[in-house]
């Protein structure tokens, strides 16, 4: 008997996804059913003397439209007649019919055909809205299974989207006062909220914060069980439906009251941005509807949007929970957010410019200019989104006539990047914007800033001298390129004597388009950086080769350097090997000679399930020496990706709490990326051997020319003057990674008092980095 309970239990738990689906697919198209059926009307009544008296019609457009006004008498609904109607006595209106027949004030009775498009707010907002928001919820349901990304965390946020769509979908039949419409509203409303309060208690635990709050959450659960048994129970006898619907809203009103304070209470605590991106997702939506419909309808007895219109941004709060959560671990959601606020800009500003003009030249009324405006402005959103994407697969192509100017402009780098001297790469230039933009006047100038004299660079051409104006040669910055009456005018290189300059003579014949001076900027900028790096080269080899000249012999000192990184790095690693991966394989081939000589053939399955245990650690090891050495993550899915990971395997290790935030860096030098990776995993293996502490926080921000990486812990701490002498914990690599990149390093700890070290490194070149006496300079400091 037990057996087959565990058995059970066990399917379901391995099938809970198929179960899931399979309930939401069969009373999600039955709730579509219900609603479309039979038209919504919610036309209120009155008995009065013992007739029924329309008071009010919610649609009142439609009303007015057939001549319905308050005090027409209801004699049938869907040629039954209004008295014998079952829930009439309780609730004193019309839900929903297909025809109607009443009585006017003159004695005439007239009979009302209604079908579903005669009222078309109710067919959107109640069919065809819930419908496309069924589905939409059904697809991501199923990406997101498919992921299996957090599995436990993805699971819940699966299920809480589910009963939130079933819980809107299912309004249409329960405003009909369909009974399984009731059931499933009344009790997917409460299950939404329960599972987002174990959803936010396994979130605690996945950020290692302590939970503080409700310790049985699964109690919880009986909510929505009992308001199917009440709802049910509501059947027999309907008269209670009133009572049992405030009951659930008050339920409901105290779950998210629930849900909202241990948000709110968690984040004040713990000071988490990953609580007040959570906290956020929820609030966000609802400000809409506040400022929109509630305030304006409490203040001023009007509302700006109606209740049908707000609600929708309501149905935004699934999902922004699964753009926080799944931020980067599914898709670039930080790349889509930005791209959907640059379509908002552009589709909302022309869109009021519409309605502007409507208002001012077209008698409209406000309903019609309300869906003007989300018909444009969602409209506009495709357009860009579309023009985008054709733009992107036509790019080679695009407005040219003579082909690929991205194909060109990497056919040209490519050729220029070859070239080791800065005359030959200034000549190969020129020839490329020669063939490029079939133009023969091409010439590189140099531009003396003592004698204010232009001279010609490339020899191989002679120059036909036109008057340039001193005054916009000088303010010629990096990426300008200038149109005279003669000439263009753009901007190579500038040192602190000379400034060169590109120049191409149009003999106010030739126009270059739009295409060809971005080609020619984009030209210039990879140009510019090309000089950079072959003056760096050129100085580096002079240097080198006069040192070499002066001793007459080879450089001892750098072959030394060279060789003693190289065996203190081999000496490290095969120690590593030696006392972890080399003991184990030894322990299981020691293990494996036991098993070929051993007489006892029953225990040789058992010991080989654990001697392939052993195997599969020790395999898993070998792979974490090899990811230390190169991370994979790192060229596959980038720095973020690569840094998660790193994380993920120090929180399964680590006895502190881990406080991280990183992010999204774009970089020019890509070698950045690897030693920023270098100085996460230096600064957190530290955390783990030495610190002994509690809290230990590690910051990745971007900056301006570059990034900052800020370390702090509650720990120990050290002496500084003892990591001089010792460099026991890698400091001295540390700051030798980040002075290669003209990096700032700066550490502060005290003994007891903890540890905190700031690294900002920039793109552009700093000529005073800090040394070892910026150790004792406590310049930045973070407690944990």
């Amino acid at each position: 008997m037990f057996r087959k309970s565990r058995l059970v239990l066990k399917y379901l738990k391995n099938k809970w996804f198929g179960l899931a689906i399979g309930f939401y697919l069969i009373s999600g198209i039955y709730l579509l059913y219900i609603t479309y059926s039979t038209p919504f009307l919610n036309i209120e009544l009155e008995k009065i003397n013992d007739n029924w008296t329309i008071t009010d019609s919610y649609y009142k457009n439609w009303a007015s439209k057939h001549k319905i006004v308050p005090g027409d008498i209801v004699l049938y609904v869907d040629n039954v007649k209004i008295s014998n109607l079952s829930y009439i006595s309780f609730d004193s209106a019309i839900r929903a019919a297909k025809e109607i027949t009443i009585q006017k004030s003159d004695g005439r009775i007239v009979s009302i055909q209604i079908k579903n498009l005669d009222i078309p707010q109710q067919f959107y907002y109640l069919l065809i809205i819930p419908a496309c928001y069924y589905f939409l919820t059904l697809f991501i349901t199923i990406y997101l299974y498919s992921k299996r990304i957090n599995q436990k965390l993805t699971n819940l946020l699966i299920l809480f989207i589910l009963s939130i769509s079933l819980a809107y979908v299912s309004i249409g039949a329960s405003g009909r006062l369909d009974n399984i419409g009731m059931i499933i509203n009344r009790s997917s409303l409460l299950l939404c909220l329960v599972i987002l309060l174990l959803f936010l208690k396994e979130y605690f635990l996945f950020l290692d914060i302590k939970w503080l709050f409700l310790k049985n959450i699964r109690n919880f659960f009986v909510l929505p069980f009992l308001a199917v048994a009440m709802s049910v129970f509501s059947i027999f006898y309907p008269s209670i439906n009133p009572i049992l619907s405030e009951l659930i809203l008050w339920l409901f009103f105290l779950l998210i009251l629930l849900n909202l304070g241990i948000l709110i209470v968690g984040f004040f605590k713990y000071k988490s941005s990953h609580l007040k991106l959570l906290l956020m997702s929820i609030i966000i939506p609802f400000l809409p509807f506040l400022f929109l419909y509630a305030l304006p309808q409490i203040f001023v007895n009007e509302q700006l949007l109606s209740a049908d219109i707000c609600s929708l941004f309501l149905l935004l709060i699934p999902f922004s929970f699964i753009f926080t959560q799944l931020t980067e671990r599914i898709f670039d959601m930080e790349y889509f957010i930005s791209r959907l606020r640059y379509y908002f800009n552009f589709s909302f500003g022309f869109t009021i410019w519409l309605l502007i003009g409507l208002y001012l030249f077209a008698d409209l009324s406000v309903s019609r200019m309300t869906e003007i405006f989300f018909f444009a402005f969602l409209s506009l959103m495709a357009l860009f989104y579309i023009k985008e994407r054709i733009d992107y697969r036509k790019r080679k192509i695009l407005f040219s006539t003579k082909g690929d100017y991205i194909h060109r402009l990497y056919t040209t780098v490519e050729s220029i990047g070859r070239v080791v001297k800065i005359e030959d790469l200034l000549e190969k230039f020129v020839q490329e914007v020669v063939v490029q933009l079939e133009m023969e006047s091409v010439y590189v100038l140099t531009y003396d800033f003592q004698t204010h004299q232009v001279t010609l660079t490339n020899k191989s051409k002679e120059y036909t001298q036109h008057q340039i104006d001193e005054v916009l040669v000088e303010r010629l910055g990096l990426g300008d390129i200038k149109k005279t009456d003669h000439f263009y005018i753009a901007f190579i290189h500038q040192d602190v004597n000379y400034k060169r300059i590109l120049v191409v003579d149009h003999n106010k014949t030739i126009y270059l388009k739009d295409e060809e001076l971005l080609w020619l900027e984009l030209l210039l900028l990879y140009l510019n950086n090309f000089i950079e790096n072959t003056k760096m080269v050129e100085e580096l080899l002079n240097q080198l080769k006069h040192m070499k000249e002066a001793d007459n012999r080879q450089l001892p000192w750098l072959n030394k350097l060279l060789w003693l990184r190289f065996e203190e790095e081999k000496y490290q690693l095969a120690r590593e090997l030696h006392d972890t991966i080399l003991q184990e394989q030894l322990h299981i081939a020691r293990e494996m000679d036991v098993l070929m000589h051993t007489k006892e053939k029953e225990e040789i399955p058992s010991k080989l399930i654990k001697l392939h245990e052993h195997m599969i650690i020790s395999l898993n090891d070998l792979r974490g020496y090899c990811e230390n050495l190169k991370p994979p993550l790192l060229d596959t899915l980038g720095l973020n990706a690569a840094l998660e990971k790193l994380i993920q395997k120090i929180h399964k290790r680590a006895n502190f709490v881990l406080i991280y935030t990183i992010d999204r860096l774009y970089l020019e030098d890509e070698r950045l990326n690897l030693m920023i990776y270098r100085l996460f995993q230096e600064l957190l293996n530290n955390a783990l051997k030495h610190s002994y502490a509690n809290t230990v926080e590690i910051h990745l921000l971007g900056t301006e020319e570059g990034f900052q990486i800020l370390y702090s812990d509650d720990g120990v701490g050290c002496n500084i003057d003892d990591i001089l002498l010792a460099d026991s914990m890698g400091i001295q690599g540390m700051q030798e990674r980040v002075q290669a990149f003209n990096g700032k390093f700066a550490l502060d700890s005290k003994v007891g008092e903890g540890m905190t070290i700031r690294i900002q490194v920039s793109e552009t070149q700093h000529t005073n980095p800090y040394t070892y006496k910026t150790l004792i300079q406590p310049t930045y400091m973070i407690r944990g």
